[in-house]
C-alpha cells in the first residue's frame, strides 16, 4: 500500500470539496477555486472533514496513480487556502527587473529587454530590482511560470550570472588554468 496515497487529506475551514461522477474535483476555498479531472480508476471519497484515495487494485499502474492523485489533491487543498510561490533571484552587471504594469521586464544583458506577460492565475512581484516574486493558487502552474522566466537567462557556471532560484546552487567552475599549466 502506497504510504503517501493512503493518508487522508484534511479539509481545513472554509473549503469546499466537491467530487464529480468522472472523478473531477473543484476544491474552492478562500483565494479561489481549482478543477482536475483525475484518473478514472481511482476512488475519491470525501467523508466529513476528510478526503480518502483509494485504488481498485495492485497493479502496477494503480499503485504509482495512487501516491499521485492524493498528492495533486493535497496540493490543490494547500493552493486555495494558502497558495503557492517560487522567489528567482537575478545576479549579474547591469542585470534587473521591474514590473511595467503587469508585465515582468526585465535586462539580462540581451541588446534588447526581455518582457513577460503573466499568464492567468499568476501574480508576480518585485520588491527589489534583483529578486522576482512569482505566487498563485495551482502549485504547476506558479512552477511551470517560474521555470520559464529562469529559461530566459539560466545561472552560468563561471561566474554565476543569470536567473536562479533563491535555495538553488549553482556549481562553479574554475575558468582557464592558463599558459603553462599541464
Amino acid at each position: 500500500m502506497s504510504r503517501i496515497g493512503r493518508k487522508p487529506i484534511t479539509i481545513p475551514a472554509g473549503v469546499e470539496v466537491k467530487v464529480g461522477s468522472d472523478n473531477t474535483i473543484t476544491v474552492k476555498g478562500p483565494k479561489g477555486t481549482l478543477t482536475k479531472t483525475m484518473h478514472p480508476d481511482m476512488k475519491i471519497a470525501v467523508e466529513g472533514a476528510e478526503i480518502l484515495v483509494t485504488r481498485p487494485d495492485d497493479e502496477k499502474q494503480h499503485r504509482a496513480l495512487h501516491g499521485l492523485t492524493r498528492t495533486l489533491i493535497a496540493n490543490m487543498v494547500e493552493g486555495v487556502t494558502n497558495g503557492f510561490s517560487k522567489e528567482l533571484e537575478i545576479r549579474g552587471v547591469g542585470y534587473r527587473a521591474q514590473l511595467q504594469g503587469k508585465n515582468l521586464n526585465m535586462n539580462l544583458g540581451y541588446s534588447h529587454p526581455v518582457i513577460v506577460e503573466p499568464v492567468e492565475g499568476i501574480t508576480i512581484e518585485v520588491p527589489a530590482q534583483n529578486r522576482v516574486i512569482i505566487s498563485g493558487i495551482d502549485k504547476q502552474l506558479v512552477g511551470h511560470f517560474a521555470a520559464n522566466v529562469r529559461f530566459k537567462r539560466p545561472p552560468e557556471p563561471y561566474k554565476g550570472a543569470g536567473i536562479r532560484y533563491v535555495d538553488e546552487v549553482v556549481k562553479h567552475k574554475e575558468g582557464k588554468a592558463g599558459k603553462g599549466a599541464k
